[in-house]
């Protein structure tokens, strides 16, 4: 694959079918599902502070990312964090994932925010590579149940 056959854009509602699919390749706490995927797909594109972006390979969705753009108080404005990034398995380590994050960097930056964070256990010499350090411990709380989500 050369970088002339990626292709890394804004999604678009017809892209929701392999969005989908990828979301339910990512999953591993929750399973997503259809009517809320629908319910919030063109919601999150019509968010002024999100910004959901596809890598596209051959006229398909090969990987998505999903991030945002919040205000804080202790950084004095803007941050930017990346919710969910997934590169559909037989087209990982062919820079699909850098490609995203970079433009994702880019909207980040135009958007005056201070930094970028995300959390993740998976990959950690892809995210050092791209520069980013590991700065804290993440937490969650789970307020539904599996079940509801299966």
């Amino acid at each position: 694959m050369t970088s002339d056959d990626l292709l890394v854009r804004r999604a678009e509602k017809n892209d929701a079918e392999e969005i989908f699919g990828l979301a339910r390749e990512f999953a591993l706490s929750f399973r997503p599902q259809r009517a809320a995927f629908d319910a919030a797909f063109p919601s999150l594109l019509d968010n002024p502070d999100a910004l959901v972006l596809v890598a596209v390979v051959g006229g398909h969705v090969r990987g998505y990312l999903l991030g945002f753009v919040h205000l804080t108080l202790f950084a004095n404005g803007h941050v930017a964090w990346v919710e969910e990034a997934m590169t559909q398995h037989g087209f990982r380590r062919r820079g699909l994932g850098r490609a995203l994050l970079e433009e994702f960097e880019t909207w980040a930056r135009s958007r005056d925010a201070g930094y970028i964070a995300l959390a993740t256990r998976r990959a950690p010499e892809f995210y050092e590579a791209l520069k980013y350090e590991t700065a804290g411990t993440y937490y969650r709380k789970v307020l539904k149940s599996a079940e509801r989500q299966a």
